[in-house]
């Protein structure tokens, strides 16, 4: 079950996909949402940000990044106790999988396409916003 989330930190709003599991995470990642997001070196869900028209990857809006880096540190079990996480995201089209990888597990074509957030601490309020657009 793929996990629907709604972002009105921007406006109009934006549109976030969450894989239940790794199972799910491996579908999202065969089917290309547009940006991808997970917590550096853990164990996390992809989160998939949709842009709107004319919207790309290296312009998000800050509140709109805030928002999907809380929602990726929150669904990371190891990476939701810890503070000062770091967010990777990229484009779809720069994720690289192939069969050696474990379910789940990517890497990237080119690594210059790879921006990073630090997320210092989880903002329940975020969250708590977030999950009830769920």
């Amino acid at each position: 079950m793929v996990f629907y989330f709604t972002s009105n930190a921007v406006s109009p709003a934006a549109f976030l996909y969450v894989g239940k599991d790794k199972v799910e995470n491996e579908e999202l990642i065969k089917f290309g949402l547009e940006e991808d997001f997970h917590v550096d070196k853990l164990s996390s869900a992809h989160i998939y940000l949709r842009l709107g028209e004319g919207e790309t990857w290296d312009a998000i809006p800050p509140e709109l990044l805030e928002d999907c880096a809380q929602l990726t540190k929150a669904n990371s079990i190891e990476g939701n106790k810890k503070d000062n996480q770091t967010i990777i995201y990229t484009p779809w089209s720069n994720l690289k999988k192939d069969g050696s990888m474990a379910v789940g597990q990517v890497s990237f074509k080119d690594p210059k396409k790879v921006k990073k957030i630090l997320v210092p601490n989880r903002e329940n309020a975020i969250v708590n916003r977030l999950n009830k657009t769920k």
